[in-house]
């Protein structure tokens, strides 16, 4: 089975346009990144793959592999689906391009769920941490999750899922890590099937799959990590690396 990652690296990221060349501990984010994805060992070949000549310079010139985007993309797995088509792979990881905390244990366990999956009933792969601070719970720019009893994804979503009607139901939060694992066939079906109402709504591209009926196996991680969307992030990712 032939992995490998792609790391899809937009420049004008819209809650904090340039974020990917912010400097982390004297390195560019998105550097850090591909630089701790190749670290774990567990692909063949990792790309950035990039509409900026920019990010794509930053990667080549220090060394790395990367992907020019031939067409504008409305989300990471397009751009993905577009550089993975003339690919010679089984499981394509999408790594983001804002996670420099990327490591092989989390990975590895997404990976795992590919091997015991005989019968292909698994389209994609996926991380979820559980949360508990409800300011993160509430936080739009926190993308939850829920699952069904064998951890395959029922709904992604900004607001709070689920509701918490009753206070004294005991009730567990799980944020989605924004790390896939995909067969090769379903990225390219991603990018040519039409964006739905539901994804349009809450702008997040991994509901597309589930409106069309592909199945999304969770894994849940104990890493939480820092994802960078906004300038306080940075300063947090900051704080970590020291």
């Amino acid at each position: 089975m032939k992995i490998i990652s792609m790391i899809p690296a937009r420049y004008g990221a819209s809650r904090f346009p340039g974020k990917l060349m912010q400097n982390l501990a004297g390195k560019s984010v998105i550097l850090r990144t591909y630089e701790a994805t190749v670290a774990t060992q567990l692909f063949s070949e990792v790309y950035v793959v990039t509409d900026s000549d920019i990010i794509f310079n930053e990667i080549v010139n220090n060394g790395g592999k990367a992907i020019m985007s031939l067409k504008e993309h409305e989300s990471g797995s397009d751009r993905i689906a577009e550089a993975v088509a003339n690919v010679d792979c089984d499981i394509v990881v999408n790594v983001q391009g804002d996670e420099p905390f990327t490591e092989r244990e989390s990975l590895h366990s997404v990976l795992e769920v590919f091997k015991s999956d005989v019968n292909k009933e698994i389209d994609l792969a996926s991380l979820m941490v559980e949360i508990t601070d409800w300011d993160e719970i509430e936080n739009p720019n926190t993308v939850k999750v829920i699952v069904d009893q064998n951890n395959f994804a029922l709904y992604f979503s900004r607001s709070p899922i689920p509701f918490p009607r009753d206070k004294d139901v005991a009730t567990r939060y799980f944020k989605h890590k924004g790390i896939y694992a995909f067969r090769k066939d379903a990225i390219l079906d991603f990018a040519v099937l039409p964006m739905q109402f539901l994804e349009a709504t809450e702008k997040i591209e991994c509901i597309r799959y589930l409106e069309y009926g592909k199945r999304i196996k969770m894994v849940e991680t104990q890493v939480q990590g820092v994802e960078i969307d906004t300038p306080e992030d940075l300063e947090k990712a900051k704080r970590l690396w020291k």
